[in-house]
Parts: C-alpha cells; structure tokens; sequence
C-alpha cells in the first residue's frame, strides 16, 4: 500500500504536545489536530484520535506542579481533566461539522474476545456514521494490572481493532535516530526502518515530564502494528500539516516502519497482544522447533514444566528452555491438567482426564508466535 492508497489512520498525540507551557491543556494545539483531521476526512480519510492530556488536563484544572505519583491521585487528576479534553476537541471539532465521540478503554475491554469485538463493532459503528472517536485509557477506573501502560501501546492495539493503513504517533522529537540527538550532535534521523527488532536498542528511557512514553514504548506500539500489517509513522507535532500530504502520497519527515508482509490477522491479534496470559508453559527444545520451525500444535509430551494459574480456554505464554517467550495461545486444559499430563503421549492423558478428546494442549490454530 501506498501512503496515497491510505483511508484510514489513528492519531496518537501524546500530552508533550498537548501541555501548555503555562499549565493545563494548550487549546491551540487541539485546534490544529481537529483542523488537520478536517482536512484528512475532507479527502476521504477516516481518523481516530488516541489522545493523551487528561491528566494534563486536571492538572490545570487543579494547579498542580507535579504529577501525582499514587494510583489514586493520578485517577482523580484524570478525573477531573478527562471531561476538560474531551469538551476541547468536541468543540473544534464543531466548528468544521463534525461529531465527535469519546471512547474510554481499559485494559479489560480487549483482554475478552467478546469484550475485543464489541469494542470493534462500536468503533467500526462510529466510523460509519461519519463520527471520529476520540479514545483514551479508562485511567479513573484501571487498576495497575490492567493498565494499557501507556498510549503508544493502546494506539497500535487501536489500530489492530479498526484495521487502520496507518498509525501516526506525535511526539516531540523528529523521530528515530542513530544516537540521543540532545547529547550526541552526530546523531542522524532514520528515515525507514524494516525491521523494528533491528533498532530497539537505540531507544533511551522516558520522554518529558508529563509523559508516560519514551522512545521504547513508541518501538514497542510499532513492533505490534507492523507486525499487524500497518505502517507507523514516529512524527513530530510541529509537522502536523504535513500529514495533509498523505492523500498526494507524499510522507512527511519522520520516521516511517513498514509494515510485516507476513502479517497477524484476526483472532492472533487478539491472542498475540490484547488477551490477557494467565501463566506460562515452558516446552523442551524439540517442541520449541516444533511450534516454530514446523508450523506444529503443542502437544503434552513438549512440556517440561507449567507456572501460573488458568482455567481451560484462557491465554499463556509459551517459553523454551531458556525462558524465552516464543509463542501465545488459548489452552485446552488447566494449569492442574497441564501439570498432570505434562510429558505424556495423548494416549495416557485420556485416560487420566476423561472429558479431554483432543490431542493438542494449545492447538496451532489458537496461538501466535512471538518471535519473527
């Protein structure tokens, strides 16, 4: 696909771009967003905003200096700033007639594949109206555990959900380079990455003061859309207009990861990145090539050893004998079953387990390997 061919993208900006240097939300930069999606809708692009700045938000509404760090207080500053943002984007938004409509997600609401396509349905439902949904985590309510983390990660999970062409995340920095450009002045923007596993190690920790994303999670959302299939674009906001050119094909200056050929689709995307792993089997060496070389189900007799606990039909990892995760998928039997059964041939667990008919514990169809 090329840039020309895109229809539909999702925006992740991130609160560097959306803070106002005085405090609070920095109107202008939404009007700028809401005008640029204008623009894109206008030449038959479908936009969804994953946006950042209700803590931001909260913030100002509550003249806060720093950001709280507990769970709670993090919540209520949320709270409070959540009804701020959404107000400020439905309002430009208007301005150009359009509707916009707030999505808030938590991590719960992909981890079930009931929950995984109702969130699809609602999102694709929007879209049709001509709506642009305006998504963010769920923060007053999300617990540690079921956090997203951050929102470079919810917006590649995003992007999977809709099946965007693109995902542009914006940030303050150009985007990925061969060194940190404030401390090495002969660092050199990458313009296309192939292989996101290739550059990883490039990234350095945490970005501003009031982000919760640094350069490794923008790697870590773009791991998960190429592997989805969908390019990602690392841009930063004060080129913004510049995405305006897409419809003529024309990138703008960032940096730009393409898309896998070999791409996850479907029920493995869900499975590989939004279901929640209740545990881990780990598998000897000849079921390891097994799963990944050969294309096989996993079988009883691979496993070596089961950690965690899970009910049958629930997520676990799938790691080696070095502990290396290589695979995800939705087992057939408990963690007690797995542990009875584990190293045995089919015949013997019939036996054991008597309403248990199959042959493979996590059947090739169910998983997804985590490893290129």
């Amino acid at each position: 696909m090329t840039l020309s061919e895109v229809r539909r993208v999702v925006l992740k900006i991130g609160s560097s771009s959306l803070n106002h240097p005085h405090g609070g939300l920095d109107e202008q930069a939404i009007t700028e967003i809401v005008s640029v999606v204008a623009a894109l809708k206008e030449n038959g692009v479908e936009c969804i905003i994953v946006s950042s700045g209700a803590v931001a938000a909260g913030m100002g509404q509550l003249k806060l200096q720093a950001r709280p760090r507990d769970l709670a207080g993090k919540q209520a500053v949320a709270a409070v700033g959540q009804g701020v943002l959404i107000e400020m984007y439905t309002r430009n938004l208007e301005r150009h007639g359009i509707v916009g409509a707030q999505v808030l997600l938590s991590r719960i609401d992909l981890a079930q594949s009931s929950h995984y396509r109702n969130a699809q349905n609602t999102l694709e439902k929007l879209l049709r109206l001509q709506v642009v949904p305006i998504i963010n985590e769920n923060d007053t309510v999300a617990v540690d555990e079921l956090c997203f983390g951050d929102n470079d990660t919810l917006s590649a999970l995003v992007a999977g959900l809709v099946g965007a062409d693109l995902l542009v995340i914006l940030t303050d920095v150009d985007g990925l380079y061969t060194a940190n450009p404030k401390k090495d002045e002969s660092a050199q923007l990458i313009k296309e990455v192939s292989e996101v596993s290739a550059v990883e190690s490039m990234a350095s920790g945490a970005g501003s003061l009031l982000g919760t994303g640094g350069m490794v999670t923008k790697l870590r959302a773009a791991k998960i859309a190429t592997r989805f299939g969908i390019g990602m674009l690392l841009l930063n906001f004060t080129r913004l207009r510049e995405l305006t050119f897409l419809t003529k094909g024309q990138g703008p200056e960032g940096t730009y990861f393409q898309p896998l050929k070999h791409r996850l689709a479907g029920r493995k995307r869900w499975i590989a990145y939004a279901g929640l792993t209740e545990g881990s089997i780990q598998v000897d060496d000849g079921a390891a090539k097994a799963l990944v070389k050969e294309g096989k189900s996993l079988l009883a007799k691979g496993i070596i050893a089961a950690e965690g606990s899970w009910e049958r039909k629930e997520i676990v990892r799938i790691v080696n004998t070095q502990g290396e995760e290589i695979a995800r998928g939705v087992v057939e039997l408990s963690n007690g079953e797995v542990q009875t059964v584990k190293g045995m041939h089919s015949e013997k667990i019939h036996q054991l387990i008597a309403d248990f008919d199959g042959e493979e514990v996590v059947h090739r169809d169910n998983m997804t390997l985590m490893v290129d």
